[in-house]
């Protein structure tokens, strides 16, 4: 399984990759969702990506509305870690194409309980 992780936090990005790479799952990362969209444009074809909202260039959200739509229609499931904690935010990040929502600050458990919930083997 091919994931990605966009985080404009590169500790967030080590943190989420190690926690990938010790499930067995190759992971690419990108600072923000136009360098994600850029690697997508390249070939990267991920069945699960975790996305910030809060990033320059491109936020999670902007990312969630250009992937989900031509000429990306991306089935990836999209797991969405954040520090936005409104209901409003929720409901928009769900609205926007993300399939499950997690709050930062977040724990291994967390992630794993999140990325069974989308199906994905832990």
């Amino acid at each position: 399984m091919q994931a990605l992780v966009i985080d404009d936090s590169r500790a967030i990005r080590l943190i989420l990759g190690k926690m990938l790479r010790e499930l067995d799952i190759e992971v690419a990362e990108a600072e923000d969702g136009r360098r994600a969209l850029d690697l997508i444009d390249a070939g990267l074809k991920p069945e699960l990506v975790l996305v910030d909202w809060n990033m320059p260039e491109m936020t999670g959200i902007e990312f969630l509305t250009a992937v989900r739509q031509p000429p990306y229609s991306s089935t990836a499931r999209i797991l969405m870690i954040t520090t936005e904690t409104d209901m409003p935010q929720v409901v928009l990040a769900l609205e926007s194409g993300a399939d499950e929502y997690l709050m930062k600050p977040f724990t291994q458990e967390s992630v794993l309980a999140k990325l069974q919930l989308l199906g994905i083997a832990v």
